[in-house]
């Protein structure tokens, strides 16, 4: 990252607790009852609304949070999302950020209840990332990421569910059981953000904290028709989010595909978290933040969109297809360039395989020796022009370091390819998966598994072809929803933007949020 664009800035100093300051239940008695009925109208409101909300009064901290734990235990037992719970801290935290409030004190999400992802570590709660041998282990440190938040004015009130290993496009393991989708409880919420997803649809925070390397934000974001972010590549750090017991600062060793990043409700409030968190590793104790540039334009009808929505390694659900269709209509009836095709476009098929075999170099770098050996020895029977995702999954697990090399350069080169793109292109729109929420299918051999797309079984971890397209050249990636199916199920958008215009891709969904109504609560849920 350019180092122009860094500014320094002196780090955020910790909450004081105080035994004896003011609290909000000191409040006048006509404030308290003004507000008592507004409780039933907090679920789906935006970081924006309710920051209003705590800076004029009109809540405290301690409600919002209050409201959070009851919808959490209302809706909890069915939903599982809220799987590491952490209520009495969390009140401490809220009663502070009050007393800050009442001396007049205003930070970004001060007073704001929020849950993380479970794979990252929470000083004093538990990070298993579902691995059950690691139930117990709680790490001291906060991941940098969940301390900024923190620095932010953010209450923590618990952790979300995940997948095991945060491997799946499920969000289920031994540790925490299963959990479902908000929309329908037969259907998973994606993963492995899932539980993040999950726990915005149903109206138990505002703000959720996830992470990507093959779909993970963006996928359960599309399934529970919520928005969700995948920075640039090295835009926010990854400092302590590890597997249990890793050394806080080990990267994903993937070379830079592993990313983290927000999850809301609202576009605006990704472009609020993703200012918060962006900038490099600041481990040494202090704070760094970056400038991203301003998105490159304000209105539809100024930008330049490429959309795409098949891939010639698996095919895309046509409720999804036609969505994105009816998108790119209404686009052009802004007044937005479209297009849906380019001869800059890379190759997606060659895109698709570079970035399965490096993901499952990384995914199965620590497997037993003699897993590596049956790999190897199924690697030995493929033949040299089977050119199937399955078959590069096998090649990238025995990959040698001098393989690495050389499909890093690829990769290096796919960038090139994009940027060259992106001079004629703002955007580029496709779908963030091949279909909309499926049901829970728990297989313990992914590779066994099977999706259904229009009536037709492919292989489960093919699914991935959309999920790489921004992961392997680092580019930012928002997921915004555009529709429901004939099901009632939500359906979003992949918006593609250059490296380090983050602030384009939020900005076009906050656009399409504008044009075509943005979240919507699903069924049931109530406010």
């Amino acid at each position: 990252m350019s180092t122009s664009r860094r500014r320094f800035l002196a780090a955020s100093g910790a909450i004081a607790t105080m035994a004896n300051t003011a609290r909000w239940s000191s409040a006048p008695a006509q404030d308290r009852a003004r507000n008592a009925g507004k409780s039933r109208d907090l679920a789906y409101r935006s970081v924006g609304e309710l920051r209003a909300m705590l800076d004029t009064r009109q809540v405290s901290a301690a409600e919002l949070l209050e409201h959070a734990i009851a919808r959490i235990e209302a809706h909890d037992a069915e939903i599982n999302a809220v799987v590491v719970r952490d209520f009495e801290r969390a009140r401490a935290a809220a009663s502070a950020a009050d007393a800050s409030l009442a001396r007049g004190e205003r930070r970004p999400l001060l007073g704001l209840p929020m849950t993380v992802k479970e794979s990252f570590n929470v000083a004093g709660l538990p990070t298993t990332w579902g691995m059950p041998a690691f139930k117990d282990w709680r790490p001291s440190q906060d991941a940098i990421a969940v301390a900024r938040l923190k620095a932010a004015g953010a209450v923590i009130l618990g952790k979300t569910n995940i997948p095991l290993a945060i491997s799946d496009w499920q969000s289920f393991n031994d540790v925490y059981g299963t959990t479902n989708n908000p929309w329908d409880r037969t259907l998973t919420p994606g993963g492995s953000s899932g539980g993040a997803a999950a726990s915005l649809a149903s109206g138990y925070v505002a703000l959720e904290l996830g992470s990507d390397i093959n779909g993970s934000i963006r996928q359960p974001a599309h399934c529970c028709g919520v928005f969700g972010h995948k920075p640039s590549t090295g835009l926010v750090p990854l400092h302590g989010h590890v597997p249990p017991r890793a050394p806080a600062a080990a990267s994903d060793g993937t070379v830079g595909l592993g990313v983290v990043g927000p999850l809301a409700r609202t576009a605006a409030d990704l472009d609020l978290a993703l200012g918060l968190l962006a900038g490099p590793d600041d481990a040494d104790g202090f704070a760094y933040r970056l400038a991203l540039p301003p998105p490159r334009h304000e209105r539809l009808a100024e930008f330049r969109v490429l959309l795409i929505d098949s891939h010639p390694l698996l095919p895309t659900a046509v409720a999804i297809r036609d969505a994105l269709d009816r998108v790119g209509q209404r686009l052009g009836q802004a007044g937005a360039t479209v297009a849906r095709t380019s001869s800059l476009l890379p190759d997606l098929a060659e895109a698709a395989r570079l970035h399965q075999k490096l993901v499952f170099a990384f995914s199965q770098a620590f497997a037993p020796p003699e897993a590596y050996r049956r790999v190897e020895a199924a690697v030995a029977q493929l033949s040299p022009d089977d050119q199937s995702l399955a078959a590069w999954r096998l090649r990238g697990t025995i990959m040698s370091h001098r393989d690495w090399i050389a499909a890093n350069a690829q990769r290096g080169s796919l960038g090139q390819q994009w940027r060259a793109l992106f001079r004629e292109w703002d955007v580029v729109l496709c779908p963030p998966a091949v279909m909309s929420a499926f049901p829970h299918d728990h297989q313990p051999d992914q590779n066994r598994r099977e999706i259904e797309i229009d009536g037709r079984r492919y292989p489960y971890r093919d699914q991935s072809v959309w999920h790489g397209i921004a992961t392997t050249p680092g580019l930012p990636a928002t997921v915004a929803p555009v529709e429901r199916s004939t099901a009632g199920l939500p359906i979003g958008v992949q918006i593609v933007g250059p490296y380090l215009e983050d602030r384009t891709t939020i900005a076009f969904a906050q656009l399409l949020e504008q044009e075509f109504g943005g979240f919507v609560p699903p069924r049931g849920m109530g406010g």
